[in-house]
């Protein structure tokens, strides 16, 4: 990859990690599922107008807009407002890599190789402890909400296996404008403090929304889908793995966080797994050649 390239893919990543300091300074300023349902609909509006659909199928921009807008991110933020700390839901939240290879093992056959399997067993002890660390805690539940959204976060990474090769941005775009009208309504049933949350936006609101509607959806995925044409998903996609380390450190320098011991073996545990899941067929290859007799 060219240099500026490289620069490009960590940028990415680092308004990713980003992300979440910014979703936790959002709650502050907007109920949980509002602010869901706000972000998609800046993402969507007016950016719908200038990028074309590029006949891309309602049917699947209603099933990702569905499991990874209203589910996912609705239980990402709720589980955030319920006291999981931004660093941690960054990591945490990458069990999505976990759960995408064990429902591609099922439903598309996708059989996981040793190290992969491997890296599932360590993840999910990752998880373990943390939930038996956090249980009885007022962050519990959060938690699971966190863990839950990473499982529908591998759901749509399914159905985007299912939908084949399409323009990323047009995607991105068209399936923000389901969001909004459901979470909306839930917001009504489920919330209070719409009106005077939108009526009353401070600066600070507004550039919340700016950064996770703007710089966090279109154009961090518009960068994303042109670093993906330019070069192999190989040498793109591990660069995912910097978001949590950048949401980790984002989140102790500017709110402060910090993990306990507990914690701390729980989180590499995790990353150790998402790790071997990641780059368990590379492990693989690589071993299958030097077993080779030259």
């Amino acid at each position: 990859m060219k240099a500026a390239d490289i620069l490009l893919a960590v940028l990415v990543a680092l308004v990713w990690g980003f992300n979440f300091v910014v979703i936790k300074v959002g709650l502050g300023a907007f109920p949980p599922i509002l602010f869901v349902a706000l972000r998609f609909f800046f993402a969507a509006v007016p950016a719908v107008f200038f990028i074309s659909r590029k006949g891309i199928p309602w049917r699947w921009l209603v099933a990702l807009g569905v499991s990874l807008g209203v589910v996912k991110f609705g239980l990402l933020f709720v589980g955030m407002n319920m006291g999981m700390p931004a660093g941690l839901s960054s990591l945490v939240l990458q069990c999505q890599a976990v759960f995408t290879l064990l429902m591609a093992a099922l439903v598309l056959k996708d059989v996981p190789t040793k190290w992969q399997a491997g890296g599932v067993i360590v993840a999910c002890a990752g998880m373990g402890l943390l939930i038996s660390d956090m249980s009885g805690t007022p962050s519990f539940t959060g938690l699971m909400l966190v863990i839950a959204a990473g499982f529908f976060w591998g759901v749509s990474n399914i159905i985007m296996k299912k939908v084949g090769k399409v323009d990323m941005l047009s995607l991105i775009v068209w399936m923000s404008l389901v969001p909004p009208l459901p979470l909306l309504g839930l917001s009504v049933v489920m919330e209070t403090g719409q009106w005077e949350a939108i009526t009353q936006m401070t600066l600070t609101g507004a550039g919340v929304l700016f950064y996770i509607s703007i710089i966090s959806t279109v154009f961090a995925f518009a960068a994303w889908a042109q670093l993906f044409k330019q070069y192999s998903p190989n040498m793109v996609a591990p660069f995912s793995l910097l978001v949590p380390i950048f949401g980790i450190l984002s989140a102790s320098v500017v709110l402060g966080e910090e993990f306990t011991a507990i914690e701390m073996a729980a989180s590499c545990l995790v990353f150790s797994g998402i790790l071997l899941v990641v780059f368990g067929n590379r492990v693989a290859v690589a071993f299958a050649k030097r077993s080779v007799p030259q």
